[in-house]
């Protein structure tokens, strides 16, 4: 198949590349060529901006389009609007975010979505984005109707994740010593592997696919507790997990998400954050690698960054050091 992916250069972009490839299909990246421009340097990169220079592709031909960086409805309706007489399926990356109440358990394809009072806002924060993606799909289902493929991931992982929301953990495991978790064991947890979603993103596009699927995993109840003890386990440490609870958390200024990637509290609010129904994506043809792999591969990356890399997401040392000080003086 020819498939155009508007992006392709970083995290989920790249593997959707290498999926492709490996999979035999023909390539051609659209970006600004700001983003590790000589990754592929094999394969067509056409360099633009999507708010400008689509109209360049309108005397092409694509059986697909990858949109993996669509953040404001006004864009993604002008790339969806330039390319449906040029692409049979547009295929837009949107997000569990994209869900209006995250109290209810199983949270389905089906499920309210969120909205915002202002639909003209084009500012990205925890209470636009979600919206915000929501919009940017239905520009496309405007336009593709039944030729529009929505995936809607949950935290994306593994190599080559710029926001640290996951590495941090194994990386900080492998450390060893005192390593401040968040609330309890128990608290349940949803990622996905880039690889393992890049690799079903792909599938669907050769099944000719539409409609929207939730993209998350894995396919057994994941907790928090059991994730730290698999980064234990792949880097042989010694680490000792100290369970801050949430009080503790909330008064010593620890955000869930930033400073403790992957974690949001187990409140009535967020009771179906991680426990979304993934059955839809399974049924689909949705695999997971083992969570060990995850974890080793994300360690092994991390190596190959700078020692003076700002880590994006995670405590600094001293902080953490701080806290499970004071934890264990009170």
């Amino acid at each position: 198949m020819n498939i155009l992916i508007i992006g392709g250069t970083r995290f989920l972009g790249r593997h959707l590349v290498d999926s492709a490839l490996a999979r035999g299909h023909q390539l051609t990246l659209f970006n600004r060529g700001k983003s590790n421009r000589t990754l592929f340097p094999t394969l067509e990169t056409i360099i633009g901006n999507r708010k400008h220079d689509l109209g360049q592709l309108t005397s092409r031909s694509f059986d697909a389009v990858i949109d993996t960086c669509g953040y404001f409805p006004r864009n993604v309706r002008l790339a969806a609007q330039t390319l449906k007489d040029v692409v049979k399926s547009y295929v837009f990356i949107s997000s569990i975010s994209a869900y209006a109440d995250v109290s209810q358990i199983g949270i389905t394809e089906d499920s309210p979505l969120a909205s915002m009072p202002d639909e003209t806002v084009e500012e990205i924060n925890g209470e636009t984005y979600g919206p915000l993606k929501v919009l940017c799909e239905k520009a496309v289902q405007a336009e593709f109707t039944d030729r529009a493929l929505i995936i809607r991931p949950g935290l994306i992982v593994g190599p080559y994740d710029p926001t640290d929301r996951f590495t941090y953990w194994p990386v900080r495991v492998a450390r060893g010593g005192d390593v401040l978790a968040p609330e309890a064991p128990n608290v349940p947890v949803q990622i996905i592997d880039g690889r393992d979603l890049a690799e079903f993103t792909i599938k669907l596009i050769e099944q000719k696919a539409a409609g929207t699927y939730n993209v998350t995993g894995p396919d057994y109840e994941l907790t928090f507790g059991a994730m730290l003890e698999t980064c234990k386990q792949v880097s042989d440490s010694d680490a000792v997990f100290h369970w801050a609870s949430v009080e503790f958390l909330e008064q010593n200024k620890v955000a869930a998400w930033s400073d403790m990637p992957v974690w949001v509290p187990n409140t009535p609010e967020n009771a179906g954050f991680s426990k979304v129904d993934i059955s839809k994506a399974i049924a689909a043809g949705l695999t997971f690698r083992p969570l060990a792999n995850t974890v080793r591969d994300s360690i092994e990356w991390a190596k190959t960054r700078s020692a003076e890399y700002a880590w994006q997401a995670g405590l600094t040392a001293e902080r953490e050091s701080e806290l499970v000080k004071l934890m264990r003086e009170t």
